[in-house]
């Protein structure tokens, strides 16, 4: 079998003798990305989704990084993820998605952060404590326009409207999210983006965020006052089926721990899923679902699963990926070409997040926020406490 030319080698940055993976996250790719988003969305601001800890990629450093890059309006899921970007961007606007309860609304005066309101009870709690408190911080209104998740009905959103009319009315923005916002030309997209425009006419002069990562590529037709990405400042494609127009942030990287010999007929790992069908040779690598690498990207008999790169080299894995380890089919490089010690990219360069993704059976975003949660994590391209 010919080999393709080498690929990228791992990034020049020191593993960790003490762990067996290395995720390597670029903070300049990140902020990279953030403008370029920026710039797509033409006079619009551009804001951030740092939730789930900014995708798994560590929110303190990120948020810096971003806010450095000159991004003012950052999105997070809870006061938790609130204080922490408070810490790194002390004059942002900050909006909670996850709205508020009586016991945490002192909260939102403490940081300066906003709530986003889901419902009309909730709408109730936040007045009666504002009248209380004499806050005038304000808060964010969601409208469900179709994804059956959080926000207000439409018919409640066009009833508040008046409100908008009166003094010191407290809501400092109107959003909705898209459901299917990769498929231009879905029906869902389509009434969402009318629904929501037509919602919007009745709150003049009261800004509004329709787009996300996806809904930025899909024109002025969800572009309102107020992007808001998330997923694609991280590298995942925000335009699946076309050329993925972000940088990619992360690279993961495992040490190998031995290299065995298989011969033909026996079987690698856990439910003995795997048969050489030829001799082999596996190279046993420190890295497994414990660190992020999905378990559903495992390699069996009757189905294929994810690859690393190796020596340069796509090798397939073999077997089932474990807690702690994965196996990889070295049978085609050359002897010698890879030792004990030396490094697999199982995301980078050559392996896109998107197709490593795609190889466990999910998407980019599951993959991102469950990196990183025992390997030795390298920030570069900027200084991750500034």
């Amino acid at each position: 079998m010919a080999l393709a030319e080498p690929l990228p080698e791992p990034a020049d940055t020191p593993t960790d003798p003490e762990t067996g993976g290395t995720l390597i996250i670029d903070l300049a790719a990140i902020a990279a990305n953030w403008r370029a988003l920026a710039h797509q969305a033409l006079t619009v601001e551009c804001a951030a989704a740092v939730k789930a800890n900014a995708y798994g990629l560590g929110l303190e450093p990120v948020a810096a990084a971003l806010g450095k890059a000159g991004c003012k309006t950052f999105f997070v899921a809870d006061l938790a993820e609130a204080r922490r970007v408070r810490a790194r961007a002390r004059d942002a606007t900050i909006y909670v998605l996850d709205g508020c309860t009586p016991e945490g609304s002192p909260a939102f005066v403490e940081l300066n952060a906003r709530p986003v309101i889901n419902s009309m009870t909730e709408l109730a709690e936040w007045d009666a404590f504002v009248a209380a408190r004499n806050w005038q911080g304000g808060a964010a209104l969601q409208v469900d326009t179709g994804m059956n998740r959080l926000g207000i009905s439409p018919e409640e959103a066009a009833a508040l409207a008046p409100r908008t009319q009166t003094e010191n009315h407290g809501i400092t923005l109107l959003m909705s999210h898209l459901a299917c916002a990769e498929i231009a030309d879905h029906p869902l997209t389509v009434s969402q983006i009318k629904l929501f425009r037509d919602l919007r006419g009745l709150y003049r002069g009261i800004p509004a965020s329709l787009a996300n990562s996806s809904g930025i590529f899909l024109g002025d037709s969800a572009l309102c006052d107020l992007a808001r990405p998330g997923a694609a400042l991280y590298g995942v494609n925000p335009t699946p089926g076309r050329p993925n127009p972000m940088q990619g942030v992360v690279e993961l990287t495992g040490r190998i721990l031995q290299i065995r010999r298989v011969a033909e007929g026996q079987t690698v790992g856990y439910g003995a899923t795997w048969t050489a069908k030829r001799a082999s040779r596996i190279a046993v690598v420190a890295v497994g679902y414990a660190d992020g690498l999905l378990r559903s990207a495992s390699t069996s008999d009757d189905a294929p699963g994810g690859k690393a790169i190796v020596a340069g080299k796509p090798c397939p894995f073999a077997g089932r990926i474990s807690m702690d380890l994965v196996c990889i089919d070295v049978t085609d490089l050359p002897d010698g070409a890879v030792h004990r010690g030396d490094l697999a990219i199982f995301i980078g360069a050559a392996i896109p997040i998107d197709d490593f993704a795609a190889a466990a059976g999910t998407i980019g975003y599951e993959v991102l926020t469950r990196l990183g949660m025992r390997c030795h994590v390298a920030y570069r391209g900027l200084d991750p406490n500034p």
